[in-house]
C-alpha cells in the first residue's frame, strides 16, 4: 500500500520521524508548558496554601482555566467519529483504573475526565491538571492498533490518578500552578507558530528555562506510570502487546535522542535503564513478541485522524489516486480499507463528490464483511452526501433511533437540513440530559429547534453550548437574549422561562468567578 505521508513539514525546525514523536508520548508525558511575566507568576489561585497539598479541587479549577484557553483553540477539534473511538478505549480504562482502586471515588468524582482532540500532526498526547488530557490527530493517525493507543492514555491516565502534576506543583510552591499553566499554553503556541517566536515569546529567558527543566515528570514518575498504566490497560482487556509494541517503537526513537534535531525528545531522554526496566517486569521480548494484525476499523480511522490533519492538498490528491495505484492491490484487506477511506475523505475534502461516492462505493463493499468497519463505512457515505447537499440520500444511510454520538449527529444534521427536525428533538435532547457537558450535541439541537422555528429553545441550546466550553461570558449573553426573547412573547413557555431564569443566575456567578481568576498569559 502507499505510504499515507503527511504534508512536509513547513516550520524552520526539521519535521521529527514518526516514530521520534510517539515517543514524546510515553517518554516524558511531561506537562507542558511556558512561564507568564513575572507578575503574573505572583498571583496564586485561590485554596492554594503555601507549601501546602494541591487539593483536588484546586487541581480541577487550574484545570478548566487550561482548557478553556484550549476549547478556544483553532486546533481544537471535536470530530464525533474519532472521538467515539477513543471514547470506547478511555471509558473501558477508567472502569479498569476504578476496579484496581487507582482512580478514587473524590478524583472521580471532582476531575473532568475529559479529552480534548487537536488537528496538530505532532504525535503527542499530554495529561493537564484536573483530569483533562491532551491527544493530537497525529498520534491517532499512527498508532497501529487500539491496544497501542489503550497503552498511551494508559499511562497519561496514571499521571493524573497518582496526582503527578499535583505532585510536581506542591514541591516546588505557590507559583506553580501558574507556571504549569502558562508553560502549557506556551508551547502549545511555540509547536503551531510558524516561526516559534509567538510561543518563544512565553517561555524566554532564565526563569522560564528554569522552570520547563522542572517541570518533566521524575524518572520515577514515569516508571510509575509506566507500571500502572500497563496494569490498567491490560486489566481493561487490551493485549499487552500493544505496550510491546509502543516501547519498540520508542526503543527505535531513543537512538534519535542526541543527533540535535529533537529538542523535546532530548530534554525528556527515553533511558535504556527505563526501557530495560519494562522489558523485564512484564517479560517483554521484542524479537519474540507477534505482530497484532491491523484491524480494518482501525486502520479506517487512523486515516481519518491524517485527512483531518490538514495536510494540504497536494496530499489530499496523492490519497485519492493512491486507491488506483499499483500498490493498492498487493496491500492487506485492512490497508486496502485505511486507502480507500482516506481517498475517499479526501476527495471530499476536495468538494470532488462524485468522486468521493464512488470510492465510498468501494470502500463499503471492500469492509462488508467487517460489522464495525461497515458501520464507519456508513457514517462515512452520509458526510459526504451531507457535504453534496443531499440529505436526503445521507438520511437513508442512518438509524435516526442510533444512540451512538457520530449517527446520532449526522442524523440530526441530515433532519435539520431536511428542515424535518422533530423526529430528532427527543434524541438529541435525552443525550444532554445524560451529557451536560456535549457542546458539540447541544449546537446540534440548538439547529434543530431553530428548523423548527422555535427561537427560545435554539438560543438556550446554544447558550448551553457555550457553557459546555467554559466560555461563560458568551453564554451570560446568549441567556440575556433568551430573557429578552421570553419578555417580548406574547405566548410564553414558562417552563422553560424559569429553566432560562435559573441557568442564567448561575452563569452570572460563574462569570464573576472567572473574571476573578488570574490571567494564565
Amino acid at each position: 500500500m502507499p505510504r499515507l505521508t503527511p504534508q512536509p513539514h513547513s516550520r524552520s525546525q526539521p519535521r521529527p520521524t514518526l516514530q521520534a514523536l510517539c515517543a514524546s508520548v510515553l517518554i516524558a508525558s511531561q506537562v507542558l508548558l511556558p512561564v507568564p511575566a513575572l507578575a503574573q507568576i505572583q498571583q496564586v489561585l485561590p485554596g492554594m496554601g503555601d507549601g501546602g497539598e494541591m487539593t483536588a479541587s484546586a487541581e480541577r479549577h487550574l484545570g478548566d482555566q487550561i482548557a478553556r484557553e484550549l476549547y478556544r483553540d483553532t486546533d481544537y477539534i471535536d470530530d464525533p467519529v474519532i472521538a467515539a473511538y477513543v471514547q470506547d478505549i478511555w471509558q473501558r480504562l477508567l472502569v479498569a483504573a476504578r476496579a484496581r482502586g487507582e482512580l478514587t471515588p473524590e478524583l472521580d468524582e471532582r476531575f473532568a475526565w475529559t479529552i480534548l482532540l487537536g488537528r496538530d500532526r505532532n504525535i503527542n498526547a499530554f495529561a493537564l491538571p484536573g483530569g483533562y488530557l491532551g491527544l493530537n490527530l497525529g498520534l491517532v493517525a499512527v498508532v497501529g492498533s487500539r491496544d497501542e493507543l489503550a497503552t498511551v492514555l494508559g499511562h497519561e491516565l496514571s499521571h493524573v490518578t497518582q496526582r503527578h502534576i499535583s505532585r510536581i506543583m506542591t514541591k516546588q510552591g505557590r507559583q506553580m500552578p501558574l507556571m504549569i499553566a502558562g508553560l502549557i499554553l506556551g508551547m502549545i503556541a511555540a509547536g503551531k507558530s510558524r516561526n516559534g517566536d509567538a510561543g518563544q515569546a512565553m517561555i524566554m529567558g532564565s526563569q522560564a528555562m528554569f522552570a520547563q527543566n522542572q517541570l518533566n515528570f521524575s524518572r520515577d514518575m514515569e516508571r510509575e506510570a509506566d507500571r500502572i498504566g500497563f496494569g490498567v490497560m491490560t486489566q481493561a482487556g487490551f493485549a499487552p502487546q500493544g505496550a510491546a509494541t509502543m516501547f519498540e517503537k520508542l526503543q527505535y526513537a531513543s537512538r534519535l535522542n542526541d543527533n540535535g534535531s529533537y529538542p523535546y525528545l532530548r530534554s525528556h531522554p527515553l533511558t535504556t535503564e527505563r526501557i530495560s526496566d519494562m522489558q523485564g517486569r512484564f517479560q517483554f521480548n521484542m524479537d519474540t513478541v507477534p505482530p497484532q494484525p491491523l484491524a480494518m476499523d482501525h486502520a479506517m480511522i487512523a486515516s481519518r485522524a491524517r485527512v483531518l490533519t490538514r495536510p494540504g492538498v497536494d496530499v489530499l490528491r496523492l490519497w485519492i489516486d493512491s486507491a488506483s495505484s499499483g500498490e493498492f492491490a498487493k496491500s492487506s484487506p485492512a490497508q486496502q480499507a485505511g486507502t480507500l477511506y482516506a481517498a475517499a475523505l479526501s476527495a471530499k475534502e476536495m468538494r470532488d463528490y462524485k468522486t468521493a461516492r464512488a470510492l465510498a462505493e468501494r470502500l463499503a463493499a471492500r469492509v462488508a464483511d467487517d460489522p464495525a468497519a461497515a458501520k464507519q463505512a456508513r457514517w462515512l457515505g452520509a458526510e459526504i452526501e451531507l457535504a453534496a447537499g443531499a440529505a436526503p440520500k445521507a438520511a437513508a444511510l442512518l438509524d435516526a433511533r442510533s444512540k451512538e454520538r457520530p449517527e446520532m449527529l449526522l442524523s440530526a444534521e441530515a433532519a435539520t437540513a431536511m428542515r424535518q427536525p422533530a423526529p430528532m428533538i427527543p434524541v438529541l435532547r435525552d443525550w444532554v440530559a445524560a451529557n451536560p457537558r456535549d457542546a458539540t450535541v447541544w449546537r446540534a439541537l440548538g439547529n434543530l429547534y431553530g428548523a423548527q422555528n422555535d427561537t427560545l429553545r435554539a438560543v438556550r441550546a446554544d447558550a448551553e453550548a457555550n457553557v459546555a466550553i467554559l466560555d461563560y461570558p458568551a453564554a451570560r449573553d446568549r441567556f440575556k437574549a433568551a430573557q429578552e426573547i421570553v419578555r417580548q412573547s406574547k405566548v410564553v413557555d414558562h417552563y422553560e422561562a424559569s429553566i432560562i431564569d435559573t441557568r442564567a443566575r448561575a452563569v452570572e456567578v460563574l462569570v464573576k468567578e472567572q473574571a476573578a481568576e488570574p490571567p494564565l498569559k
